[in-house]
């Protein structure tokens, strides 16, 4: 699949310079500045080169600004007309992009993927992109990224006009760069920096779960620098709303008598899912949430939706997800019409097994989920999804599967017990090796003599989320007389002064 592919448009001077093209004869050496009312009085929205020359910023009071430069001309700030503008400047870049989004209040957002080589390549695009925007009398900063927020940093904050990253050079591009190139509000930006956190190279070597802990009551992604951090990564999935709405996949079908009898719903339903499957296959798409319609003829419409775990195109499986729901419709003096659109789509390749190959017999996983959240409730189906931890009984969280958790890979492949305890359960040694496995234990009342053992494999614990009190483990893979193997740690060792003796734990079964 072709990697993402996003253009940051950034207009540094939009408001003055749209200003200036409606009033041409406005003198370039006075300093000039337009003002907005703030909470406490004017406050600056755009200066001109010589009243930046002087001192005065954005975001100055204008008490301030005149302070600092006494001949400073005040004009009043057209936030309203600039909005409107930078809509019709996204609308007009549709050229070099059929998705194109505004970005804040002087910025643009064009997904290029797999359409710069129309224009002889990315670089030559920027150049187009550059120059066309120019010719309208707006200066802008481009750049070129795989992520929304690594394009942005680079935009706004990179050593030239246009900057072009491949997906492989993101981190290094990204690492020299202040930590507001993350969209991170103020506040946030000032603790990261009393930190020593300067640049997001710096912030990106500290580990996510202390990250995560540290703003984990910065619910916001704005004033989140984890969720920013990500983001600009590419780890963790932005959306953002383009200004024309994408395609929208709708079926809909008449009949020429109103339908009274909800049992005759079903094959108008499979009628309609086999022709949105066919249009979502020509856009190569798959949808994640549909909704059926029925219009009755009194002018109420009832509505069911269903949301997949995965993409889906398969018709017969769209009518199972509404086949049980199809009863609790109220047809009153009967339907007339019946739609069927796909709200939310995503991309699906078409996928081919080979000439003349059967479907694959079984049900997939995410299907599965599908029938079970409906028949069930979303609220009662769980699934286990990898968790960034070593310690065993963290490496698993509980949620619905479509929750997206930091993980990371293993550094090796350790076997595992099938059976895996959610909280180790204490075992009673009569008897241990110093500094080893135990030759006899007691379990839940019974006594095993170990024949066979393997270990240590020890566990550190996790410094950055517990106490400094808590005690390293050696796990041991042990095997009774009667052949049942067992995974047992050893909770501490002697004289570690983190509390009295070593305790010992059951903490999973291999049978």
């Amino acid at each position: 699949m072709t990697a993402r592919r996003i253009v940051s448009i950034w207009f540094p001077d939009l408001a003055m310079e749209r200003w200036r093209r409606a009033h041409p004869d406005t003198d370039d050496a006075q300093p000039l500045a337009l003002a907005s009312e703030g909470p406490h009085g004017l406050v600056i929205d755009a200066v001109n080169e010589a009243a930046r020359d002087s001192g005065a910023k954005p975001g100055q009071r204008m008490t301030d600004a005149r302070a600092i430069c006494p001949t400073l001309v005040l004009e009043s700030a057209d936030r309203a007309g600039d909005a409107q503008s930078l809509a019709r400047l996204g609308h007009w870049a549709r050229r070099w992009s059929p998705w194109t989004a505004v970005d804040g209040a002087d910025g643009l957002l064009l997904d290029s993927t797999g359409g710069a080589h129309c224009f002889g390549g990315e670089a030559a695009m920027l150049e187009q992109i550059e120059t066309a925007f120019g010719m309208l009398g707006f200066t802008a900063q481009l750049a070129i990224a795989p992520t929304i927020g690594g394009a942005w940093a680079l935009g706004r904050f990179g050593a030239s006009d246009r900057i072009i990253v491949e997906p492989e050079g993101v981190s290094k591009a990204l690492a020299p760069l202040p930590v507001e190139s993350l969209r991170i509000d103020s506040d946030a930006a000032l603790l990261l920096r009393r930190l020593g956190l300067k640049t997001v190279g710096a912030l990106a070597d500290i580990p996510i779960t202390a990250l995560a802990r540290r703003f984990r009551k910065h619910r916001h992604e704005v004033a989140n620098p984890l969720t920013r951090l990500q983001q600009a990564y590419g780890t963790t999935r932005e959306v953002v709303a383009p200004l024309a709405p994408q395609t929208i996949y709708r079926v809909v079908q008449r009949v020429a008598e109103p339908v009274q009898y909800v049992a005759i719903l079903e094959p108008l339903l499979a009628d309609l899912a086999e022709r949105l499957c066919d249009a979502l296959e020509a856009g190569q798409r798959g949808l994640r949430r549909v909704c059926f319609e029925a219009f009755r003829v009194d002018g109420y419409v009832a509505q069911l939706e269903v949301e997949t775990a995965a993409p889906v195109r398969t018709p017969n499986h769209i009518v199972r997800l509404f086949a049980e729901r199809l009863e609790k419709l109220d047809a009153g003096f009967g339907f007339d019409t019946f739609a069927l659109t796909a709200q939310w789509h995503e991309p699906m390749e078409a996928w081919q097994k080979g000439i003349g190959e059967d479907e694959e017999k079984g049900i997939l996983l995410p299907h599965l989920l599908d029938r079970l959240r409906v028949r069930l409730g979303a609220e009662n189906i769980s699934m286990p999804t990898p968790y960034a931890s070593h310690i065993p009984e963290r490496s698993l969280a509980w949620g619905d599967g479509q929750e997206r958790f930091p993980s990371i890979e293993a550094p090796s492949r350790r076997e595992r017990p099938i059976r895996l305890f959610d909280r180790p359960e204490p075992v009673t040694v009569i008897y241990a090796t110093p500094d080893g496995p135990p030759r006899r234990f007691r379990w839940r009342y019974q006594l095993h003599d170990v024949a066979k053992a393997e270990g240590p494999e020890r566990i550190a614990p996790e410094w950055w989320r517990e106490k400094s009190t808590v005690r390293l483990r050696d796990y041991y893979k042990i095997e009774d007389r009667k052949g049942r193997r067992f995974w047992i740690y050893r909770n501490g060792v002697v004289d570690d002064r983190r509390g009295g003796p070593p305790q010992w734990f059951m903490h999973g079964l291999f049978f």
